[in-house]
């Protein structure tokens, strides 16, 4: 193994509170610059060159993908590419960022992000909430209140209810998911390789979530009870309300009222649940308390840093800290300073995850191409754009793009039909499973590319598809070239115009086949399952 950069070291010391890390650069720096500052020198330090900026059709391809959810079509790669405006790529960001497909993309990623393993979904709630660019300190907030009854809350309550039977499960996705952290180790005894996690962590965190219940459609709180565990030598012990920092906190309510309060309360419940009503909230809500002890100044860093390093994993293919739940002292940043600004610039600007999306993806170091100068290069340095396999809506609604007519889309301000498109391919999306750290294509999405029956439908022949455009071409060449356009969202090669246009030639007896053929072939290339 080579020599680990410097950069890589700081941080070392305890993770509970804050990595130690040296004097950060300037908070009115540009977010982008920043990055490029920090990633740069953990480069130079490495003795590693990083991969040159990748060209115009790859670049609108790749934010097309991370920002709207889809490939561009063809009139947007055109537009972009043929553009001599200096400006053009922060200008095509921002166009991205502020059309409806941003919003409906990034509630997407955050569903997926936070309802991973359930049936249910977040989305309407979360296409509001990124509609109004809700901070995500107030989303955090509304997904603990789970209260339905306020505008743009409508199934905010759906995290809780998820999980509400089971708050051994609420403690560690709540944990693992806002703040990086899963505790779920130190249950049965501390932590046995951190010492940064005890059981009196991952109990006083309990505490604050296992007062909740699901009745009905509405999710309750008790307002009294205290979690007991034991520990590894027998001894019960009344958990106390503890944070990750170990900021203790008081939070009311009785440890254990009488039996005849408790029947009391439950016959308040069940009234509440014959009318299908909201159970009656108590005086002090224990996950309120969580919430505003997370967000204290004193302990926000692990809120901030946990969003900043899940989205820079989105864009970089790789986490600041890797894995994103596993955020303490023996496994430290790989670049400790650049997450430390990037949080820090997080909170002071009211945690705004689209201004965090615009700088992520305005860097140098998310331009690369993703070819390396060296055989094996190390992604924690990100010197070269890593391949991301295409999440099952992104791709299916990208094939759904790709397979329609090219006229569909002629006017690219025309944003309609596509997000028309976005919400009908849904049901494609259903037959691909989510790709993991290891991806690698299940037998589902194999057997769909081979003889699914809406694979069918996307290659059909009619005016209205590209396989029918491209029978109707007499050209081989300029069959290719549609081909190729629509799908790879790029010009082909000469060698793909030479091998592809003697592919259809030899086919000219049967065109619409061939033309499916050349179309499904492309659709099923590395090239189109990964943004790269």
């Amino acid at each position: 193994m080579g020599s680990i950069p410097l950069v890589w070291f700081v941080g070392l010391v305890a993770w509970s509170g804050s990595p130690a890390v040296g004097e950060l650069l300037p908070a009115e720096r540009a977010i982008e610059t920043v990055v490029d500052h920090y990633v740069d020198a953990g480069l130079v330090a490495a003795g590693t060159h990083p991969a040159p900026e990748t060209e115009d059709a790859s670049m609108v391809r790749r934010l097309t993908l991370d920002l709207l959810g889809r490939i561009p079509t063809a009139s947007e790669v055109r537009a972009f590419t043929e553009s001599t405006d200096p400006e053009k790529r922060p200008k095509l960001v921002d166009r991205l960022i502020g059309s409806v497909g941003f919003a409906r993309h990034q509630a997407d990623t955050l569903d997926a992000m936070l309802m991973s393993g359930f049936r249910s979904s977040l989305r309407e709630y979360l296409v509001s909430s990124c509609r109004d660019n809700r901070p995500w300190d107030t989303v955090f907030r509304e997904l603990m209140a789970a209260t339905e009854s306020g505008p743009g809350q409508k199934g905010v309550s759906e995290f809780l209810k998820a999980r509400g039977k089971d708050p051994d499960k609420l403690t560690t996705d709540v944990s693992s998911i806002f703040f990086g952290v899963n505790v779920s180790c130190a249950k049965c005894h501390d932590h046995p390789l951190v010492d940064d996690w005890k059981q009196d962590h991952y109990y006083g965190m309990k505490s604050f979530l296992e007062r909740t219940y699901v009745v009905g459609n509405f999710v309750g709180e008790h307002g009294y009870g205290r979690t007991k565990f034991k520990t590894t030598d027998g001894e019960e012990k009344k958990a106390r309300f503890l944070f990750l920092t170990g900021r203790e906190v008081e939070v009311g309510g009785a440890e254990e009222p009488s039996g005849d309060d408790k029947k009391a309360e439950k016959q308040k419940i069940d009234e509440a649940k014959k009318k299908n009503e909201a159970p009656p909230s108590p005086e002090v809500s224990a996950r309120a308390r969580l919430v505003e002890t997370a967000l204290e100044p004193a302990n926000r860093d692990f809120f901030a840093r946990a969003i900043v390093n899940r989205f820079w994993h989105r864009f970089y293919g790789q986490g600041l800290v890797m894995p994103l739940d596993q955020m303490h002292s023996e496994n430290p940043p790989s670049h400790p300073e650049l997450l430390q600004w990037l949080a820090r610039d997080l909170i002071e600007h009211g945690y705004d995850l689209r201004r965090l999306t615009r700088g992520l993806v305005l860097s140098h170091a998310y331009a690369r191409e993703s070819r390396a100068e060296s055989e094996n290069p190390d992604p924690r340095l990100f010197g070269v754009a890593a391949p991301r396999p295409l999440t099952p809506l992104q791709l299916s609604l990208s094939m759904s793009v790709a397979t329609a007519s090219p006229e569909t889309f002629a006017d690219p301000d025309d944003q309609a039909k596509v997000e028309n498109l976005a919400n009908s391919s849904r049901g494609l999306a259903s037959a691909i499973a989510r790709p993991g750290e290891d991806y690698q294509i299940g037998a589902a999405e194999a057997l769909f590319m081979s003889n699914g029956t809406k694979l069918n439908e996307l290659l059909g022949d009619g005016d209205d598809r590209l396989v029918g455009r491209i029978a109707k071409q007499r050209d081989h060449r300029a069959q290719v070239e549609l081909a190729v356009r629509n799908v790879l969202s790029r010009s082909p090669d000469p060698d793909e115009i030479a091998l592809l246009g003697e592919f259809l030639a030899h086919r000219e007896d049967r065109p619409v086949e061939a033309a499916r053929q050349l179309v499904w072939a492309l659709l099923a290339s590395g090239e189109f399952r990964f943004n790269h």
